[in-house]
């Protein structure tokens, strides 16, 4: 795949909403887990459940121009949401444990780590889900 059949319009808004989306969601899990004291889990999972209802407006009306407003593009969404937060939230801890373990760091140091990580392996694979299955456009 080319450079530029990547980075299309769509992609790019993609990321700028992603961004401000990102900021948001981030804002909440940090702030529940360093100032109230949540798990990892309850934490990262605040911040996509709250992140994830910006996003499908925003995504829904900027990035992917869809005009559909069943039940089941919001379905999808929500299913979509959940097994990239599954898939990149499992991964994310482990692989920020096997990659700082050198570093003796404590554990809340790790898990803070591992939430920016999971941050970004889930804003990766959720453009795909988003495009190909959430917002999919049939086309004849």
């Amino acid at each position: 795949m080319r450079l530029q059949q990547l980075l299309t319009r769509e992609f790019l808004t993609f990321l700028i909403v992603g961004v401000v989306n990102t900021l948001f969601g981030t804002a909440i899990m940090l702030v529940l887990y360093n100032v109230f004291g949540c798990s990892y889990w309850v934490s990262s999972f605040c911040d996509y459940f709250f992140g994830s209802i910006l996003s499908y407006f925003l995504n829904k009306r900027y990035t992917f121009h869809y005009q559909g407003t069943d039940m089941g593009s919001i379905l999808k969404f929500a299913l979509n949401i959940v097994v990239c937060y599954l898939i990149a939230y499992s991964l994310a801890l482990p692989l920020t444990r096997m990659a700082l373990q050198s570093l003796a760091l404590s554990k809340p140091v790790v898990e803070n780590v591992a939430m920016l990580v999971g941050t970004v392996l889930f804003m990766l694979i959720n453009y795909l889900g988003q495009k190909f299955f959430a917002f999919h456009k049939n086309t004849m």
